[in-house]
């Protein structure tokens, strides 16, 4: 299969960025996207080009690193797919694809289509531990959980990070993503303690840190790799209230 990239090459978060034009050929349908883009930087590095930096890690859907905006969609077409699991057939031969990095002002370029998440870092850092004493590993059935809150949990935990939610949002929120890490300790009895305190201090990072507000467009949904609901947000903005009533989150 052939292709035609236009790919975002910006040297780095000062620069002015373009898209450059790169022709790949004889491409494997069953050639994975990163590995279509590791064929174009081998032809790259033999030219003495610069090769065109994204990133990755795990490369099996787990991670969230290979965060890319191909075709104005992040991580591409198909649901439930991170770019790693993107394959060329699902594009047509001769096809002209445009990758970008994900856009958002909490999320600068580092270079070409790799960006700065630490932001997300820096949010889950401010949710804090789970204070209570958790002691050893107790018995399947010594705390009792209801399958649906086990499950609810567990589908918030599934979030990978990787960013999708907030590319796809005009107001580049992180709202899915706050939601599912706060949902996840929530539902859960360890996590009950403090959650209208987690949820109070998350968001406020959130807010520093210029990511934009949730309007409900449910973009970050449709476009999520793990599909995380946006009934999460519903329960982090109950928590989030609750707690401006109580003045939870002023508590040191």
């Amino acid at each position: 299969m052939n292709f035609t990239l236009k790919i975002w090459r910006q040297s780095n978060r000062n620069a002015k960025g373009r898209f450059v034009s790169y022709a790949v050929s004889d491409i494997d349908p069953d050639a994975s996207f990163l590995e279509m883009l590791d064929i174009l930087n081998e032809q790259l590095v033999l030219k003495g080009e610069d090769p065109v930096y994204f990133d990755h890690d795990c490369r099996e859907g787990i991670c969230g690193a290979c965060s890319l905006f191909i075709n104005g969609r992040p991580h591409g077409r198909g649901e439930g797919t991170t770019t790693c699991q993107l394959y060329m057939r699902k594009f047509k031969d001769g096809e002209t694809i445009t990758v970008e990095p994900f856009r958002a002002k909490a999320f600068p370029v580092i270079k070409d289509l790799t960006v700065d998440r630490s932001a997300f870092d820096q949010i889950i850092q401010a949710g804090g531990y789970v204070s209570c004493h958790t002691g050893g590993v107790p018995d399947g059935n010594a705390i009792l959980v209801s399958k649906r809150d086990a499950d609810l949990a567990m589908d918030a935990a599934s979030c990978i990070g990787c960013g999708a939610c907030v590319a796809a949002c005009k107001n580049a929120s992180a709202m899915l993503f706050v939601a599912a890490k706060v949902s996840q300790l929530a539902l859960l009895p360890q996590g009950k303690l403090e959650a209208e305190k987690r949820a109070h201090a998350m968001v406020a990072k959130m807010d520093e840190l210029g990511f934009g507000n949730c309007t409900n467009t449910y973009a970050c949904q449709a476009v999520c790799p793990k599909h995380i609901s946006v009934s999460n947000i519903a329960r982090l903005n109950r928590l989030h209230i609750k707690a401006g009533f109580k003045g939870t989150g002023k508590e040191s």
